[in-house]
């Protein structure tokens, strides 16, 4: 079967998470996932496997998992530490039919305690360390089982001791029925339980599909994402069904990155935009840890245009673009724009792009009853198949923000005369007196390459305070900021931290409402 065909097959028929390793396997068995990190579920399979054998590791869980007590239809949230066997184990559950409920390592426990009550007694999947920061939780009222990946814990199954538990058929869930659950950020209170269908899963996969279709030859895709964000089961199937070798990530210390890419020499990055900016460094140095990439993605925040323009150019490849996606948990990949060697660095960072062909449509509407403008930006909103189907145990939250086929983002912007999306602000960060906060944060990262991140959050009296790390902690040249800045008078003066300070989602966003609510409460004890 081409390219072309299973594509079209997983547009009519859906995406079963279950079925991608059997499915690449049979396309390539030979294809190559390399890791950079040992599975904790599998230790002895290694940091190199091919399709073949990763679709057999699948199928060995998926019938320990079974043996385990685990049905069809069930839900079993996976919260454990960041490893790509999340991946495996997920797509191992969603081979017998059960529901896959994606909850990140970096969630506390009570929040984790929370999540699996609105779940409704399900099973719980996750390793000895982040069972014993579950103690003080009421798992026994909360789950159905408890299974951990290794080791012993009681009251729990391993899933080490149930090796050699005989294999199970695979079972398919209808097209229009929960596959999958992701969660939210959570930047504005807990988290909310996102449902994904093999419809929804399957459409998404368009943007990128076409994208990879480029590529004349099988390069190294090398992926770096959240491992329970939903966006790593689309790069995945992405990357496996297009026989694309796989460098799978763990790491992102820019010293072990860069030696990963120099080893394995990708030809397409798809990483976080944190992890991009942190990576942003690495475009100086003299070993050329990214001259082998033809094509740098992300879908998640906008990019700053500091940061794509330096990535493009310290690629050799001929061609090289940067191509930026913009969408959210909720709709997927929604507008998109390539970015060029010779005008990234001209690039207007709050223009996210134009609807995709065969992808998703986008409208801006009114806020206030006039026509959407540049000095009046109104909702952006989403409206196609590959929609989430609702909040698990939350229709009425998911309900708010469904306008019929239209789903409201939470994000204001409008659209120019030639149907480029610009994305100002998420509304609940809007600041009184700034037009846009990420506007004034691109621009002033383009002139301080010192700067490594900038966030502006609202102070005690609603100022706008621009929050700053510079590159390894260094002390923050004052003149230069003035200098900077001096067409944002709005500006409060800066307040430095280290990176390591700021608060972070499971894809590496920064929390800008816990941030202002933490600067406040110090600046309320100062004074």
């Amino acid at each position: 079967m081409t390219g072309f065909m299973i594509h079209k097959s997983l547009r009519k028929h859906g995406l079963y998470l279950g079925i991608v390793p059997e499915t690449a396997a049979a396309r390539n068995s030979s294809a190559l996932v390399i890791l950079d990190h040992d599975l904790d579920v599998l230790p002895e399979a290694g940091r190199r496997l091919t399709a073949a054998e990763l679709a057999d590791h699948v199928d060995d869980l998926a019938g320990r998992l079974w043996a385990a007590g685990l049905r069809p239809g069930e839900h079993i949230a996976i919260h454990k530490g960041a490893n790509s066997d999340v991946w495996v184990l997920a797509t191992a559950a969603a081979r017998i039919g059960a529901v896959p409920v994606m909850l990140s390592p970096a969630l506390d426990g009570a929040t984790v305690a929370a999540l699996l009550g609105r779940l409704n007694r399900p099973s719980l999947l996750t390793d000895a360390r982040k069972l014993d920061t579950l103690a003080e939780q009421p798992l026994a009222d909360i789950t159905r089982r408890v299974l951990i990946v290794a080791g012993q814990r009681p009251g729990a199954t391993s899933l080490a001791d149930l090796a050699g538990s005989p294999r199970v058929q695979s079972v398919f869930r209808p097209q229009d029925e929960a596959a999958l659950i992701t969660h939210t950020s959570g930047t504005t209170g807990l988290p909310k339980l996102v449902v994904h269908t093999p419809r929804t899963m399957a459409a998404r996969l368009t943007p990128q599909w076409w994208l990879l279709s480029l590529m004349r030859k099988p390069e190294t895709v090398a992926i770096h994402i959240s491992f329970v964000h939903s966006r790593m089961f689309a790069a995945m199937a992405l990357a496996l069904l297009k026989e694309m070798p796989v460098l799978l990530m763990n790491e992102s210390d820019p010293d072990e990155v860069a030696r990963l890419f120099l080893k394995h020499r990708p030809g397409f990055i798809e990483a976080l935009p944190n992890s991009l900016m942190e990576w942003e460094g690495l475009t100086g140095d003299p070993r050329k840890p990214f001259a082998s990439v033809k094509y740098f993605s992300s879908t998640f925040d906008a990019m700053h245009p500091r940061t794509m323009s330096r990535l493009i150019n310290s690629s050799d490849r001929r061609g090289a673009l940067f191509f930026q996606i913009y969408g959210q948990s909720e709709v997927g990949p929604a507008v998109g724009r390539a970015y060029f060697r010779n005008s990234a660095h001209k690039a207007n960072g709050r223009c996210v792009g134009w609807a995709m062909p065969g992808c998703a449509k986008v409208r801006v509407v009114s806020r206030d009853g006039n026509p959407p403008s540049e000095t009046n930006p109104g909702f952006i909103e989403v409206g196609w198949v590959g929609l989430a189907k609702t909040y698990h145990a939350e229709q009425d939250r998911y309900d708010a923000n469904r306008f019929g086929d239209w789903w409201r983002t939470g994000d204001v912007g409008y659209r120019t005369r030639f149907g480029c999306v610009h994305m100002l602000d998420r509304e609940v960060d809007m600041i009184p007196g700034l037009r846009s906060i990420l506007e004034v944060e691109d621009r002033v990262l383009s002139r301080l390459s010192e700067l490594s991140e900038l966030v502006v959050v609202p102070g005690p009296k609603s100022q706008p305070i621009p929050v700053i790390c510079t590159n390894e902690d260094q002390p923050l040249d004052r003149e230069r900021w003035r200098a900077a800045v001096v067409e944002f008078p709005q500006l409060a003066d800066p307040i430095q931290i280290p990176m390591a300070e700021l608060p972070r989602t499971a894809t590496m966003k920064v929390r800008r409402i816990e941030l202002s609510r933490r600067l406040q409460e110090q600046l309320g004890e100062r004074a």
